[in-house]
C-alpha cells in the first residue's frame, strides 16, 4: 500500500502559479499538452436548467481553517501572497442563444478544488504533516484536539523516509499541480465553447497553491458568483468535505464571502458525461487484450475508516457502489458484459477499513484462476501516487506473482475532451442556485454519544493506530496478536 497517508497526491515538478489572465487580447496557454489561443474580451451571465447532484450548502462554523505548514522556500519563490492558480476565460454572446449580452453584469468564478501533494522530495514531511494536522483525517474528540499538531508533527516525521522512497519512485514528486492546472485551463476553453465567462481557480487543501489563496484572489478579483466543483466524483467527508469546511471558515468571518452567491457542487459521479467518459476508457483498455471479453474489470478506491461511514455517516460507499453500478450499467448497453469487482485500497493502521481490501482480493482473485485483470482507478481523475505507484507497481506485482498473466490498466480522466466538457456542464447548470451560504451553530455531536464510550473508542483508539502506523513491525505484531 501506499506510505504516504490517507488520501495523499503526488509525481513531477509543477510550474510556479500564474496570476490571473488579462482582460483583454490574445493569450496563448498550454492545456493537455497543446498550444491554445484564446481571445478575451468581456464577460456575462449565463444561465441554463439545473439538475444533477448540485447543493447550497448550509454550512456549520466549527473547525479550524489555519493551515498547519508553509515552506518559507515555495512562499518567497512564488509569492504566495499574490497568487493561487487562476484561468480566466472571457467572450462575447450572441442574442439568440439565450444568453446576457451585458458584459459586466456577472463575474463568475469557479473553484476547483484537490488534496495537493509534495513536488519535490523535501516537501514530503511539511505535506504529510499539513495532512495528518487536519481534523476531517485524524479524527479526535473535541477533549483532545490538542493533541492534533504534536501527533501531526510525530507522524510526518517517522513516516516522510517510507514516503519519500514512493514519491522517488514516480519522479521525484507529486504531477497532480500540474494535472489540475492543466484540467483548469481544459475548464476554460470548454466554458468558452458554451458562451461562458469564468474566472478558474485552483485550490489545494495540503499543499501549494492553497485553497486560501484561492480565496484571497477570488475577493481580489471582485468575483460576483461562485461555483465551488471539488476534483472528487464522490463526496467524502475527508476529501470535498474537508476543503468545505475551509470555505466554511472563511464564510463565517468574512463579509465578501457572507453575501457572495455560491454553489457547491458536492458530487458528480452520477453525471452521463463522467459515467460515459469512464466507460469509454475501460471500452478502449479491454480492447487491448487478446481476448477482451475474458478480462474481469477490478474497480479499485480510496478507502477510508469504516467509522466514518457508520459513525460520521459519510456517504462515500454507497455513492461509489452506485457510481459501479451506472459505468457496468453503461458498459452492458454497449454489449461489453465482463464480470467486475469493486474493491479499496491505500488502508493505513490496524483500524478497520472500508472492505474488501484491493490488496486481499488480488490474491484471492489469483487463486480462483482469474488470468486477465484490467484496473480501473475510480476514485481519482488525475494521476497520483496512489496510481502510478501504489496501483502501478505494487499491486501490478502482487497480483502477477498471485496467479493473473494479464495486467491493464484504465489511465485517470484527466482532460479528457468528454470529461471535461460534462464538468463544464455541470458549472453552467449549478449557477442559477447560488446563493449566500448561511452559517448556522454547529450541532453538538459529541453531546449525542455516550462520553465514556466516545473517548474509549475514538482516543485510544487512535492513539494505537498512530503508534502502530509509526512501526512496521509492531504492525505486524499487532496483526498476529489478533489473528
Amino acid at each position: 500500500m501506499s506510505s504516504s497517508g490517507p488520501f495523499p497526491a503526488t509525481g513531477t515538478h509543477a510550474s510556479p502559479p500564474s496570476g490571473p489572465l488579462p482582460a483583454t487580447g490574445t493569450h496563448h496557454t498550454r492545456s493537455c499538452g497543446k498550444t491554445i489561443s484564446t481571445r478575451f474580451t468581456g464577460s456575462t451571465k449565463h444561465e441554463q436548467s439545473l439538475h444533477g447532484n448540485v447543493k447550497t450548502l448550509q454550512l456549520a462554523g466549527n473547525g479550524s481553517s489555519c493551515l498547519a505548514y508553509r515552506s518559507p522556500v515555495l512562499k518567497n519563490q512564488w509569492n504566495l501572497s499574490a497568487s493561487s492558480s487562476s484561468a480566466n476565460a472571457v467572450t462575447t454572446f450572441d442574442d439568440d442563444e439565450g444568453v446576457s449580452t451585458s458584459v459586466n453584469e456577472e463575474k463568475i468564478g469557479v473553484l476547483l478544488l484537490n488534496l495537493g501533494g509534495p513536488e519535490t522530495l523535501d516537501d514530503v514531511q511539511p505535506f504529510l504533516f499539513n495532512l495528518f494536522a487536519d481534523p476531517d483525517i485524524i479524527r479526535l474528540p473535541r477533549l483532545f484536539r490538542f493533541l492534533q499538531r504534536p501527533l501531526a508533527k510525530l507522524i510526518s516525521t517517522f513516516r516522510a523516509p517510507k514516503s519519500k522512497e514512493g514519491y522517488a519512485s514516480i519522479g521525484g514528486g507529486s504531477p497532480l499541480r500540474k494535472i489540475t492546472d492543466e484540467q483548469a485551463n481544459a475548464l476554460k476553453i470548454a466554458l468558452e465553447k458554451k458562451n461562458l465567462n469564468a474566472n478558474i481557480y485552483v485550490g489545494m487543501r495540503y499543499w501549494y497553491p492553497f485553497t486560501e489563496e484561492a480565496i484571497d484572489q477570488i475577493k481580489k478579483d471582485k468575483i460576483t458568483k461562485l461555483v465551488v466543483l471539488p476534483l472528487y466524483p464522490q463526496y467524502s467527508i475527508s476529501t470535498s468535505g474537508s476543503s468545505i469546511r475551509v470555505l466554511q471558515n472563511i464564510v463565517k468571518e468574512d463579509s465578501y464571502f457572507s453575501g457572495l452567491p455560491i454553489s457547491i457542487i458536492e458530487s458528480w459521479y452520477q453525471r452521463d458525461g463522467y459515467v460515459k467518459s469512464m466507460a469509454d476508457l475501460i471500452e478502449k483498455e479491454l480492447s487491448a487484450f487478446s481476448n477482451p471479453e475474458e478480462v474481469m474489470i477490478f474497480f479499485s478506491a480510496h478507502g477510508v475508516p469504516l467509522t466514518y461511514v457508520e459513525d460520521a455517516g459519510d456517504p462515500y460507499r454507497d455513492q461509489m457502489e452506485d457510481c459501479i453500478a451506472l459505468i457496468m450499467g453503461e458498459l452492458r448497453s454497449r454489449g461489453i458484459l465482463n464480470s467486475h469487482t469493486l474493491a479499496y485500497q491505500s488502508r493505513v493502521g490496524p483500524v478497520q477499513w472500508l472492505k474488501p481490501y484491493t490488496d486481499e482480493v488480488l490474491v484471492e482473485l489469483g487463486q480462483k484462476g482469474v488470468k486477465n485483470l484490467l484496473a480501473v482507478p475510480v476514485s481519482f481523475v488525475s494521476e497520483h501516487i496512489e496510481t502510478l505507484e501504489e496501483i502501478d507497481m505494487e499491486y501490478k506485482e502482487l497480483a502477477l506473482e498471485s496467479g493473473i498473466k494479464n495486467w491493464g490498466r484504465v489511465p485517470a480522466l484527466g482532460c479528457t475532451s468528454t470529461f471535461i466538457s460534462d464538468l463544464a456542464d455541470a458549472v453552467v447548470e449549478a449557477l442559477p442556485s447560488a446563493s449566500a451560504l448561511a452559517t448556522r451553530k454547529p450541532e453538538d455531536t459529541d453531546s449525542s454519544m455516550d462520553l465514556m464510550h466516545y473517548l474509549t473508542k475514538m482516543f485510544f483508539g487512535s492513539i494505537l493506530a498512530f503508534i502502530l502506523l509509526l512501526s512496521p513491525r509492531l504492525v505486524s505484531a499487532f496483526r498476529n496478536t489478533i489473528l
